[in-house]
């Protein structure tokens, strides 16, 4: 179920490829490339674990020109129930831009599942698909304004049009922390076929930078009730959750 890219320390739900602060040059090729390890004690994908609230190790590039244009890649474990699915490698690819003091960030995503088999007869749906995102963020110290919108033509278990919303903000606080909230919803074309009805997820967050990491911690949580979740499941349910990254 599946991202963020996510994989930003504070972008979980907004972005999977989330800059290149900390990053290194290729000065002769115009290229700036950043390598973002993280652990974390789960992995949340628009509020749904994607580990079935177990512990993931996930690893982001981002490789950027000097046009704007850039290009990366998400890894990550994954369990989904009834699946031998494990990993989760995801393909990103877009164009980042500043106009009037708003940056863009205009891309696609490809999640794929390699190993991932889909047996014939076995009533399952392919869980690989493709979204094309469009993301915003203005400044104005302290707080940053973030919003995002993906689009997918034929969402996760080939359940149709999938559009996700989200807007945020981020708070710059003192002792070097930044308090941050999310609040997304996502519609499904195919709900049954999905597992759930639409939903809306929210979560806020603090971090706060350790030498090169950056340590998050925060609250998350869907609408979606027990009964609601994915025959039962309890992946969608409030939780607590850590994580830390560093970005070469």
């Amino acid at each position: 179920m599946k991202t963020n890219v996510a994989a930003g320390a504070l972008a979980l739900g907004l972005s999977l490829a989330a800059g290149a602060a900390g990053a290194f040059e290729l000065e002769d090729a115009g290229l700036t490339v950043g390598l973002t390890p993280t652990i974390s004690s789960d992995y949340l994908f628009r509020g749904i674990s994607q580990t079935r609230n177990r512990p993931a190790v996930q690893g982001t590039i981002d490789i950027q020109h000097t046009s704007g244009f850039y290009v990366g890649a998400f890894a990550s474990n994954v369990a989904f129930l009834g699946t031998n699915a494990r990993q989760e490698i995801d393909a990103l690819a877009g164009w980042r831009t500043t106009v009037a003091g708003v940056s863009l960030d205009l891309g696609g995503i490809a999640y794929t599942y390699p190993g991932y088999r889909n047996p014939t007869g076995s009533g399952l749906y392919d869980l690989q698909y493709f979204e094309v995102s469009a993301k915003a963020s203005y400044e104005f110290e302290p707080l940053k304004v973030l919003a995002a919108v993906n689009y997918s033509p034929n969402y996760q278990l080939e359940s149709g049009t999938g559009i996700y919303a989200e807007g945020g903000v981020e708070v710059a606080l003192p002792f070097n922390l930044t308090l941050g909230g999310r609040i997304g919803h996502q519609w499904i074309q195919n709900n049954t076929r999905w597992g759930s009805p639409d939903f809306t997820n929210w979560n806020v967050t603090v971090s706060t930078k350790l030498y090169d990491f950056v340590l998050t911690a925060g609250y998350f949580d869907t609408d979606l009730s027990r009964s609601e979740c994915f025959g039962g499941q309890k992946i969608c349910a409030a939780r607590g959750m850590v994580y830390l990254s560093r970005t070469f």
